[in-house]
């Protein structure tokens, strides 16, 4: 029965590792947790004069690098100076060379949120005027190829270590301690343990490349390595391997000592592992909640202890029953029905904390309902939930079986089998006997005495096989344990699929940032695009002959950044009024901001223009006009709008 099904279990683990290699590879590169909500310049905007320095403003901090912004001219060659600052909040900014030329710029960037992910992207913009550029903006990403693939399938593995260990270690502690001397359960801890310790080493290395130039060749810089081992990132992988060395003593100590210790010790030393075992899955857990989505954000104090507490249940149901699936399949010693049971109360324990710190992280990274199917997010986390919910109902699956669990077929087994030994005892007894009574007649009687031996043991051996054979076949031939495996077996395909899911989540921008960044842009968009052209139409009377008409200024389209203005100057009757000059002023009262001098070129008779109209701030802007109908007579007229 074994032979058949541990095929069939290696089968499923395969097929569900390949679905989430197609999970993490389809994920593409990590989306940016921190996002770019203004610039100065604007994208696309034209300027009239080069301006001292290029800033951009995220929707939270990040980390910069020595290039982590660069300006670069048509023809591809760096133009900032020195390295970017902070200038304040989340805004950064480099310098630029003095006396740049027209023509089109692009402004590149790529630096590192707060909570760890890579963010890059481009824009342009112009000086004087658009102009053709060499320079591509279309690939700008941050965390792909294949070392973010590599770093994506570390992340995974580390969760699925973590679950494993810290799961696997409370179910045989709290659960089933006679799995303290079961090979397979001492093999998936250990198991589990190499593998976070693995994927934490391979994380450390691909840190530095993977948030900067993402070549593979970056992956054994060891300046790079330097570098990461002072950031946020860096410290808590650090600390994790750290605890990992604590976890091996932990190790040690369950599958050795305990398992030898009487029923009496291990009371006290149970509790002892107990204690140091939480100490060391908390701070496991506290290394992710340290430098991800819990440590930036609301409520940062409540959110990251809820991050551990939320990963401890998740290792305490999916770790402990991959234990139990484990115990059930590949265990020679039968699991009781009360080790079940107390999984059970263990793992419903478990989703009762799962569901209420998940509903509180639903809430403070997506922070409205609309975000559940407007953002990738929150699309993520409804597939997450529907998973979740899956789990559950086959979790109520096995909860039955459980309860129909009965170990009375293990026991009647056990009587049968010593029933069985009897005679086949005194077969042995009587081949030996025979052996040596025969043995005594003749003259080799101390090598037939040896070979008589060897038979003996040999016999012994046989039997041993056949009674564990015998005893697999009575414990599988129960139907409520068999239907048990069945159900614990779909959870772990369940339990596979939904953690890799979890990682990628786990890499997506949050709905909330992503919504505000998204209301962020569109303000800047209006701001930008503004709500169409601007009309003023003042009357004027320059005091001398024929002094009196109608001018109308239009700005298009009435925005922050550059803008056409016409002037059109009109004689009472409305025919075109030809005079010799008309000048334009624009203040920004609230603000100190102006007089801004404008002069408009003469187009046609009563037409005058001016593009590239720079507005540098949203607001009521007073626009006052001078019109000049002859060498002494002219005057002055103003009226307020609302631009940008």
């Amino acid at each position: 029965m074994t032979q058949t099904i541990a095929p069939r279990v290696r089968t499923l683990v395969l097929l569900l590792l390949a679905a989430c290699g197609l999970l993490l590879t389809t994920a593409g590169p990590a989306s940016a947790h921190a996002a770019l909500t203004g610039s100065d310049p604007q994208q696309g905007v034209v300027v009239d004069k080069a301006p001292d320095q290029v800033s951009l403003t995220f929707s939270e901090k990040v980390a910069l690098s020595n290039d982590s912004l660069r300006v670069l001219d048509p023809k591809g060659k760096a133009v900032q100076q020195g390295k970017p600052s902070e200038v304040s909040g989340t805004t950064y900014a480099v310098k630029l060379h003095s006396g740049l030329p027209d023509g089109t710029y692009t402004v590149t960037y790529q630096v590192v949120s707060a909570d760890s992910h890579p963010v890059a992207g481009a824009f342009t913009f112009s000086i004087g005027a658009p102009s053709t550029t060499s320079v591509s903006v279309s690939g700008e990403t941050a965390g792909g190829g294949v070392v973010g693939w590599l770093y994506g399938f570390g992340r995974y593995m580390s969760y699925a270590g973590f679950i494993v260990l810290v799961g696997g270690a409370a179910f045989v502690l709290g659960c089933w301690q006679r799995g303290a001397g079961v090979r397979p359960m001492q093999r998936l801890v250990v198991g589990g343990w190499l593998t976070l310790t693995a994927a934490t080493l391979l994380l450390l290395l691909l840190r530095g490349s993977y948030t900067g130039s993402g070549k593979v060749g970056d992956i054994f810089d060891l300046d790079l390595l330097g570098n990461v081992l002072q950031t946020k990132s860096g410290a808590a992988l650090v600390s994790r391997l750290l605890l990992l060395a604590a976890a091996a003593l932990f190790i040690s100590v369950l599958f050795g000592a305990y398992d030898k210790r009487e029923d009496e010790e291990k009371r006290d030393l149970t509790f002892g592992l107990a204690i140091g075992g939480t100490v060391v899955a908390a701070g496991l857990a506290a290394s992710w909640a340290m430098a991800e989505h819990a440590s930036v954000g609301l409520q940062t104090g409540i959110a990251m202890p809820v991050d551990v507490l939320h990963l401890l249940a998740v290792a305490g149901w999916l770790g402990g029953l991959t234990a139990l699936l484990v115990a059930l399949y590949r265990s020679e010693v039968p699991v009781e029905s009360a080790a079940v049971r107390r999984f059970s109360q263990v793992a419903f324990g478990s989703v009762v904390a799962l569901v209420a710190t998940g509903v509180y992280q639903s809430w403070r990274q997506l922070g409205s309902w609309s975000a559940f199917t407007g953002t990738r997010y929150g699309q993520l986390l409804l597939v997450k939930i529907g998973l979740v919910a899956l789990l559950v109902g086959i979790a109520f699956i096995s909860r039955r079986w459980t309860g129909q669990l009965a170990d009375t077929v293990v026991q009647r087994g056990k009587r049968a089998q010593q029933k069985e030994r009897v005679p086949d005892k005194e077969r042995v007894a009587a081949n030996v006997s025979g052996s040596g009574s025969g043995s005594g007649k003749s003259k080799g009687a101390g090598s037939k005495g040896a070979g008589d031996s060897k038979r003996a043991a040999q016999l012994a051996r046989q039997q041993a096989a056949m009674d564990t054979a015998r005893q697999k076949r009575t414990r599988d031939a129960d139907p409520n344990r068999f239907g048990l495996r069945r159900s614990v077996l779909a959870e772990a395909g369940v339990a596979v699929v939904l953690l890799a899911v979890t990682t990628v989540l786990t890499q997506t921008e949050p709905g909330r940032t992503e919504e505000d960044a998204k209301a962020a842009t569109a303000a800047s968009s209006s701001s930008s695009a503004g709500s169409g052209a601007v009309t003023l139409d003042m009357s004027f009377d320059t005091g001398g002959t024929d002094g009196k008409g109608v001018v109308t200024v239009d700005f298009d389209p009435a925005r922050v950044g550059g803008n056409e203005m016409h002037v059109y100057v009109q004689r009472s009757n409305g025919r075109a009024f030809d005079i010799p000059e008309v000048k334009v002023a624009l203040t920004l009262e609230a603000k100190k901001i102006g007089p801004l001098a404008v002069t408009p070129d003469r187009i046609a008779t009563g037409h005058w223009s001016a593009s590239n109209v720079q507005i540098p701030m949203a607001g009521d802007w007073k626009v006052a006009v001078t019109v000049r109908t002859s060498d002494i007579d002219q005057t002055t007229v103003s009226k307020n709008a609302q631009i940008g």
